[in-house]
């Protein structure tokens, strides 16, 4: 219960400070209302009602709570107005452009840490890559590949590929170069060939910085997904529903869609950390 009570804490202040701030941000129309209708302002009314408000600024927790609530168990699965439906476009362009990313970023990694060619050419324009704001280059593959024919899932994918294959490359060139000279010279007096170096040694070592890169990349997959929907006018995705609601000032709906991608986040965060605790434990990594 005390490794419990931090987060309770700072998750209960985060709480109070979300509704200070929406009474805050929302009450400037309730002034507006009562001078409009010519009517007494009484103050504990008009804080009431920031709470309640159809479109208000800073919508209040419970009222983002009820909207995912409303859209999510409320509404069926196929529902263009479910969350779920909108949470499973975006899942399957993160999974599908992460699942590119690392097999990208893993692919560079070997190549630059095997080939010093490679390492002096490819990583400096890895580098340079992440400079471009995503913002500016999504609609820039979106309309090329529009251009010959190639929409749906694959466009938001390689945006997504774009974002996530970086961590993945930084990663794993840091974990493929993480054993020291005594492991590399035992594996040389053991006369271990480089694909046995890199099986028994050097991949085994890697594991701990890749699937950390892992993390990042899977959240940046995700943000590049939902970017990807956004220049498209896509109307199915959390973009879209994001889009829609700034669209029509519907700023609970917004709320309600960043909330689903936070934990959405959260949820791919956690499943990858799982997966790289089973994997190094098969693979013998002390940590």
């Amino acid at each position: 219960m005390r490794s419990f009570f931090p987060v309770l804490t700072v998750i209960a202040a985060i709480f109070v400070i979300w509704y200070v701030a929406a009474a805050i941000m929302n009450m400037p129309w309730e002034r507006d209302q009562a001078e409009r209708a010519k009517a007494e302002f009484v103050y504990s009314t008009a804080l009431a009602n920031t709470m309640s408000q159809e479109r208000p600024v800073l919508p209040a927790p419970h009222q983002v709570a009820q909207e995912i609530w409303k859209t999510t168990v409320e509404k069926k699965i196929s529902s263009k107005r479910s969350l779920v439906y909108h949470g499973w476009i975006t899942l399957s362009a993160t999974l599908l452009g992460f699942l590119f990313g690392t097999v990208l970023g893993m692919l560079l990694a070997v190549g630059i840490v095997y080939n010093r060619a490679m390492d002096m050419s490819v990583m400096p324009w890895v580098i340079a890559s992440q400079t471009i704001p995503i913002l500016a280059i999504a609609p820039m593959i979106i309309v090329v590949l529009n251009a010959v024919g190639v929409s749906g899932l694959l466009p938001k994918a390689l945006i997504s590929t774009y974002l996530s294959f970086f961590p993945i490359v930084v990663g794993m060139v840091k974990g493929l170069r993480s054993p020291d000279a005594l492991q590399s010279d035992l594996m040389r007096t053991y006369n271990a060939s480089g694909a046995q170096s890199f099986w028994k040694l050097r991949l085994p070592a890697s594991m701990p910085y890749l699937f950390a890169s892992m993390k990042v990349a899977v959240a940046a997959s995700l943000v590049g997904a939902i970017v990807g929907e956004l220049p498209t006018g896509a109307v199915a995705g959390l973009g879209a529903r994001l889009l829609a609601g700034s669209y029509y000032g519907q700023t609970i709906q917004i709320w309600s869609a960043l909330i689903a991608a936070a934990a959405l986040a959260a949820a791919l965060v956690a499943i990858v950390g799982l997966a790289g605790k089973l994997v190094e434990r098969r693979m013998g990594v002390n940590r």
